[in-house]
């Protein structure tokens, strides 16, 4: 997975305390990152170790990438 800023090789709690919308985007595929009290998973690896599909894979990678582009937009 591929995504702006070198965020794939974050610890996904600290991600998502940069960026919050990443837990609501994960939340939405039933990635319970927010709550999850260990934290230290890379947001790479996140998606991977869900078992998700392939095609749900990109759809996650777009929609975080997207959420990014329009932090830096606004």
């Amino acid at each position: 997975m591929n995504f702006k800023d070198g965020l794939g090789e974050m610890a996904i709690q600290d991600a998502m305390k940069l960026y919050p919308g990443i837990g609501e985007i994960l939340n939405n595929y039933d990635i319970g990152c927010v709550t999850c009290k260990v934290g230290i998973c890379l947001l790479k690896d996140v998606v991977s170790i869900h078992g998700l599909s392939p095609e749900q894979e990109v759809s996650i990678e777009k929609e975080i990438n997207e959420y990014l582009d329009g932090l830096v937009a606004a």
